[in-house]
């Protein structure tokens, strides 16, 4: 598989993955949400700070989709290793870290607030823990790029 061909795979798998996002944020959310106050009006007070919490938590998703289409494009310029890649990789790892840590922090507050229970607040700990674990590949493979695109600074200016 070529580079442009790989670029145009990676652009599709991102859209994709965008709708995806789009569908559950815009609208399984949210019916979900209405369902639970129609069953269960005492809960009606915390469709809000729960809409608007896994809202916010959208915002850093599709940022990384966004790094995602850029380090698409750099792939398809023939730029598969550059520093720039390296930065956006180490963006992501950034952002899924803080975004999962956010995630599971406003769990524990709304138990607090008697706005959770205990169990919703044990599933968030496997979105935390494949949060870091898309942390931690990201970085690595930052880390990886870097030195891959060091290594061909180093060889173009050999040559």
């Amino acid at each position: 598989m070529n580079q442009s061909a790989l670029a145009k795979w990676l652009k599709l798998i991102i859209i994709i993955i965008g709708l995806c996002g789009l569908l559950v944020y815009a609208w399984v959310i949210p019916s979900l949400g209405q369902m639970m106050v129609a069953n269960y009006p005492e809960f009606a007070f915390c469709y809000w700070p729960w809409l608007i919490l896994i809202w916010t938590t959208a915002v850093p998703f599709y940022v990384v989709l966004m790094f995602g289409w850029k380090i698409s494009q750099n792939i398809r310029n023939d730029r598969s290793f550059s520093t720039e890649n390296a930065k956006l990789l180490k963006w992501v790892a950034v952002l899924a870290v803080a975004d999962t840590g956010f995630f599971f922090a406003m769990n524990i507050v709304f138990l607090l607030l008697n706005m959770n229970h205990p169990g919703i607040v044990l599933i968030s700990l496997i979105v935390l823990v494949i949060g870091i674990a898309i942390s931690a590949v990201s970085a690595t493979l930052s880390h990886l790029v870097k030195k891959a695109a060091d290594l061909q600074e180093q060889s173009d200016l050999t040559i």
